[in-house]
């Protein structure tokens, strides 16, 4: 299984971007998805998580600014980020618990992530 994640890029303070994640592979099910963001200097940190029923969580720094969704007829999760302000500059992961068509549990797969660059 793979995570391939798209999106990233330059941004102005108080713009957009559309993050998007598309898992590929032999895959059963996929349950939570999420995002997560890493800054230089600093954790990673969970950004915003939807599970298999689409219940959605977000850190609180980013309530009602990024939407997360997910299509899982194309095994794809995206995150809609607005308002985006330079603290949001970081690289974005995407993680998803899947199962395989071989396998009867569920494994956790990172993507290889997507820079965030949010300035003047």
């Amino acid at each position: 299984v793979q995570l391939q994640a798209s999106g990233g890029g330059l941004v102005q303070p108080e713009g957009s971007l559309k993050l998007s994640c598309k898992a590929s592979g032999s895959i059963f099910n996929i349950q939570d998805m999420a995002w997560y963001r890493k800054a230089p200097g600093k954790e990673r940190e969970l950004v915003a998580q939807i599970s298999g029923r689409g219940n959605t969580n977000y850190a609180d720094l980013v309530k009602g600014r990024f939407t997360i969704s997910r299509d899982d007829a194309k095994n794809t999760v995206s995150l809609q980020m607005n308002s985006l302000k330079p603290e949001d500059t970081a690289r974005y992961y995407c993680n998803a618990y899947v199962r395989t068509n071989n396998l009867p549990w569920y494994t956790n797969y990172w993507g290889q992530g997507t820079q965030v660059t949010v300035s003047s």
